[in-house]
């Protein structure tokens, strides 16, 4: 009987350490990636600003049930977003760069948030707007959708900023490394004045829906790398 408990014990010790909690939470950032991709081709392209009514009925209608599905993975990719912005906050202030830290925290939550209302709008289009009739309200909303993701670069520049930043002055990272995160603050941050009315510059062109978010994408990666490759730290921060 002895044995027996003390081989669970063993077996289930590794589960409950601070080291293996903390591991967990810096591959946030790579599980946040895989669910948002697979979120991301389950829910399709929206239709673009002005669409028309057939086109919108035809997207959240015709795609109803992938979309709902999709945002299942979205909010899944959001919370381990959150997770991941923990973890940076985490190192940052085992470090002694807790103001960076604050600042990565902050910047998620306004991330999250955003995200969430992107994602809440979409399910409500799919689940009864886009098949009630109202056109104006449902291009309205698309509209809003597309504003939101322009106006979400600031929070994700802010975000990135925080870790390169953050890592840098912790000895953490290369000073080319913290050169591209740079570029990469500057780059999303450009994203926000994405307001032409057509093309690539507009608030649903190439700029907004993919150079912006691929960028967000490496960096994620680049981080997460970092995190893993680093040590667990000796104060128990999980």
């Amino acid at each position: 009987m002895s044995a027996s408990t003390t081989a669970m014990t063993s077996s289930t010790s590794v589960y409950t350490s601070p080291a293996f909690w903390e591991r967990l939470w810096r591959a946030a950032g790579i599980q946040s990636l895989g669910l948002f991709i697979i979120g991301y081709v389950m829910y399709g392209y929206q239709p673009h600003i002005g669409a028309s009514t057939d086109a919108l009925a035809a997207f959240y209608g015709g795609n109803r049930t992938h979309i709902l599905i999709a945002a299942v993975f979205f909010g899944l990719s959001i919370l381990n977003l959150l997770w991941f912005a923990a973890a940076l906050r985490t190192t940052l202030a085992d470090a002694g760069q807790d103001g960076w830290g604050a600042a990565a925290t902050a910047s998620s939550a306004a991330l999250g948030g955003l995200f969430l209302l992107l994602i809440t709008m979409a399910a409500a289009l799919a689940y009864s707007i886009a098949g009630s009739g109202n056109h104006t309200f449902a291009s309205g909303l698309n509209a809003f959708a597309w504003a939101c993701v322009v106006l979400s670069s600031f929070p994700r520049a802010m975000l990135i900023m925080s870790g390169a930043f953050g890592l840098w002055r912790a000895g953490l990272i290369s000073n080319a490394l913290f050169a591209a995160g740079v570029a990469a603050v500057v780059l999303v941050l450009l994203g926000g004045t994405t307001w032409l009315s057509g093309g690539f510059w507009a608030p649903d062109g190439a700029y907004s829906r993919l150079v912006s978010p691929i960028i967000g994408i490496v960096w994620v990666l680049v981080v997460s790398w970092v995190l893993l490759a680093r040590s667990p730290a000796t104060r128990a921060g999980w």
